[in-house]
């Protein structure tokens, strides 16, 4: 399979992940183990103070660490989250971009780190790290 059809097999097989979808995140790059997702920030997405609420970058996050972690088993979808820790770095504006990439790949688990920079600010805004459980072991 060559990566783009690959890249439309991962997004036609998320495309049922209806709430990233509802978000409006698009799936823009897939690789071994790693990932690139885009959100344009509106104002759905925006606390009180105008900025992203920090569920919004958690969801990116999130949707972005799923498809790195299965982009090797598609269109089966074996890894699942066991726990994420974020760290917030600074108010996120404009659009925004997630990737995602695996700091340890195992059988059984793997840890992934997704880092969420504002292109509008030039800046990291989030980083994200997530531990996922293959429900296939």
């Amino acid at each position: 399979m060559t990566p783009e059809e690959r890249l439309q097999l991962a997004r036609s097989v998320f495309a049922d992940d209806r709430f990233a979808a509802l978000s409006g995140i698009t799936i823009e790059t897939l690789g071994h183990h790693e990932a690139c997702c885009s959100l344009a920030l509106d104002e759905r997405h925006l606390n009180a103070r105008g900025v992203a609420m920090g569920g919004v970058l958690f969801t990116l996050a999130d949707f972005c660490a799923a498809i790195a972690a299965n982009s090797e088993c598609l269109p089966e979808l074996h890894w699942v989250s066991l726990d994420s820790n974020i760290h917030f770095l600074a108010p996120a504006r404009g659009r925004l971009t997630a990737r995602c990439t695996a700091l340890k790949a195992g059988r059984s688990t793997a840890l992934f780190q997704t880092q969420i920079e504002s292109l509008d600010l030039g800046k990291t805004v989030a980083v994200v790290e997530t531990t996922m459980i293959c429900s296939q072991s």
